[in-house]
């Protein structure tokens, strides 16, 4: 027989949390851990089921199509050095070498984050502070516009777990979850059965948005193609055709198209709708404005139904990092602190434009798998610069850093707390042991290095 274990969390000289007694299950010498959270996109699915034998992973269930290479690539990873100048060193070569490089820089920068956990967030937010650095998270290349957005005109949302139990329209705009987020229909929008929806899927209307068909619109009951670029104006005959609708006017005055007329209603007719809106339109032509302009039609149709909308988050924690550097400086990201007190404005504090301007002499990149999608001449000044890298094991770094932190991987080795796209904080608990130290005790250390020099 095969009985679940759960582990229990035990610091030990700041690495990670031990992982629980070993039992030999069905003298088979396999364990079963279940309720694994998923950190690998914005879903943080809490319900996978792994199975070891020994410290070696043999099956994990329930992960989707991205989150199964990234398990294994996890558990096969055997880098365990950091690094100084491509050399093997230990911790204290590598967090020595790395305050010196920090101690000379005048605007240093910190960025990413989103792979990490709450407590490394808050302890890279303390280190910023102490430098006078400035600090940014992924969402400046991700949904950075469409959190000016929500500061603009505000958000209409809900969690997910109110979706799956009462939305029978749901709409996907600009994003494509079957790839992004493969369990997002099983799990909060298509198929759940619930005590408002027992018929699951056959009670549930899903609409996709998009320039082009994708996995998502081949299994959508309805597909609207829109325009490149045109996201903005099909909201506005959207609203418009509301106006007149609540003002019972009678026929629209002026022309609309047909993917308006049709949206209009799908949405006028649902009792819960759902947008769920992705970098499509986020990142779109218009940026922000698009996305301001959904959420005021989304505000605007709670006069006659109740309707929802929601950013379809990709990295696995890039909600806590906005979220965890809200509440430490009142700004979600590109974050100032030259001046000891936070400074924010996008675009002059955002990551790509500061090393387009060559206003940053020293990086720190907490995760660098994002770095991908900075400019070409982003990318070419981080090349000129002194780099330190905190990355996991499994990750080959996107640049050449100075000095490179191999570090835990939380949900995995380590216990930690990551926020799901709906800001839902969720906890990750570890199934494997390990040797590496986890950010935050990383972070800590070049912070208490600093205090004492």
């Amino acid at each position: 027989m095969i009985v679940a274990t759960r582990f229990g969390a035990k610091e030990r000289d700041g690495m990670p949390d031990e992982v629980g007694d070993d039992k030999n299950l069905g003298g088979s010498g396999l364990q079963v851990i279940e309720d694994i959270t998923c950190p690998v996109c914005g879903c943080l699915c809490d319900d996978l089921r792994v199975t070891l034998q020994g410290q070696q992973l043999q099956a994990i269930e329930g992960a989707c199509s991205l989150a199964k290479p990234w398990y294994e690539a996890v558990c096969r990873a055997s880098a365990t050095t950091h690094e100084v100048t491509g050399i093997p060193a230990s911790l204290d070569e590598a967090v020595g070498k790395a305050i010196a490089l920090l101690r000379k820089s005048r605007a240093p920068l910190i960025y990413g984050l989103s792979r990490s956990s709450t407590d490394g967030q808050r302890k890279a937010i303390e280190l910023a502070e102490m430098l006078g650095a400035t600090i940014d998270t992924t969402a400046s290349v991700c949904h950075g516009p469409s959190i000016m957005a929500i500061q603009q005109v505000g958000e209409s949302t809900s969690s997910l777990g109110e979706v799956r139990q009462r939305s029978d329209l749901v709409v996907y705009w600009g994003c494509d979850p079957v790839r992004s987020h493969p369990r997002h229909l099983e799990r909060y929008s298509a198929e759940p059965l619930s005590e408002f929806l027992p018929g699951g899927r056959a009670d549930r209307t899903i609409v996709v948005i998009d320039t082009q068909e994708t996995e998502t619109s081949q299994l959508a009951d309805v597909f609207l193609r829109v325009s490149p670029d045109r996201d903005y104006e099909l909201i506005c005959e959207v609203r418009s055709l509301l106006l007149s609708f609540r003002l019972g006017d009678g026929p629209h005055p002026m022309p609309v198209s047909p993917e308006a007329e049709r949206l209009f209603q799908l949405l006028s007719t649902c009792r819960y709708g759902a947008v769920f809106f992705g970098l499509g339109i986020a990142q779109g032509r218009l940026g922000h404005q698009t996305v301001a302009v959904l959420l005021r039609l989304v505000a605007e149709m709670n006069a006659i139904t109740r309707m929802i909308a929601r950013r379809m988050r990709i990295p696995g924690d890039v909600a806590g990092a906005d979220s965890v550097l809200c509440w430490q400086t009142g700004f979600p990201f590109a974050v100032n602190l030259g001046r000891g007190y936070p400074r924010y404005n996008p675009g002059e504090f955002s990551a790509n434009e500061l090393l387009e301007r060559g206003e940053v002499d020293c990086c720190l990149f907490v995760g660098s798998e994002s770095i991908s999608e900075f400019s070409t001449a982003a990318r070419a000044a981080i090349c000129h610069l002194p780099v330190v890298t905190l990355e996991s094991a499994h990750v080959l770094p996107e640049v050449r850093p100075d000095v490179l932190f191999r570090t835990a991987v939380y949900g995995v080795h380590c216990r930690g707390t990551g926020y799901r796209m709906d800001e839902i904080p969720i906890s990750m608990r570890p199934f494997l042991p390990g040797n590496l130290p986890t950010d935050a005790v990383v972070i800590e250390k070049l912070a208490e290095r600093l205090r004492d020099s």
